[in-house]
């Protein structure tokens, strides 16, 4: 018998005492965007001129950016968390929100003068940005991990990361509503950093949390 086979094999004999694994993750994504509202709500909350600020190119540009990334993430992630999930297919759309970033990027320094790009790009408030991505990305990594124990991934550090690039996006998002760094080079930047460590946590802690 083939690996994929046995792995198919030895996950349909697992007893159907838990929910469903689409039901597991329509319910994970749902307390997981509500502990991350809850957490960012608490801490942080909108900018003040957030309302005012959607007529602006570059702030709804932030959600697009890391809207996409959490959604790519997770439908990759959907499918990792199968035994044998085909996800070859999938991974370059997990591109999506990096290259708009670079397109972004490539924009701004071409209208902003040379002089500015380090201005833009350190901002007013990395620190904030390295700091309240992860706690607020935290506490849906968890749910997510968690999730994964419904499933059969057999990929468990691949899915893991993306475990952390979905819950990173999500923050992201969240976080792009307060900060006031609307700069494609402060997002390519620091976001990107944020995002990362999610996913390095993700990585190490799927092994441990996702076994089947």
């Amino acid at each position: 018998m083939k690996t994929d086979d046995l792995i198919r094999a030895m996950a349909a004999d697992k007893p159907r005492t838990t929910l469903p694994l689409n039901r597991a993750w329509l319910v994970a994504v749902a307390v997981a965007i509500v502990i991350a509202a809850a957490v960012f709500l608490v801490m942080l909350g909108p900018r003040p001129n957030a309302i005012a600020s959607l007529q602006t190119a570059r702030f709804v540009f932030k959600f697009v950016v890391t809207l996409s990334l959490a959604a790519s993430a997770f439908i990759l992630l959907r499918t990792l968390s199968r035994p044998g999930g085909e996800v070859g297919s999938l991974f370059p759309w997990l591109l999506t929100a990096p290259l708009l970033l670079i397109a972004a990027v490539a924009l701004e320094l071409l209208a902003v003068p040379s002089s500015d790009w380090l201005t833009r790009l350190i901002g007013a408030n990395s620190r904030l940005c390295l700091t309240f991505i992860p706690l607020i990305g935290a506490g849906p990594l968890a749910v997510f991990l968690l999730a994964l124990r419904y499933g059969a991934p057999t990929r468990p550090c691949l899915t893991g990361a993306v475990a952390g690039l979905f819950a990173g996006g999500l923050a992201a998002a969240f976080y792009a509503s307060h900060c006031p760094d609307d700069s494609p080079l402060f997002v390519a930047t620091w976001y990107s950093i944020a995002i990362a460590g999610l996913a390095a946590v993700g990585a190490l802690l799927a092994p441990r949390i996702a076994r089947w």
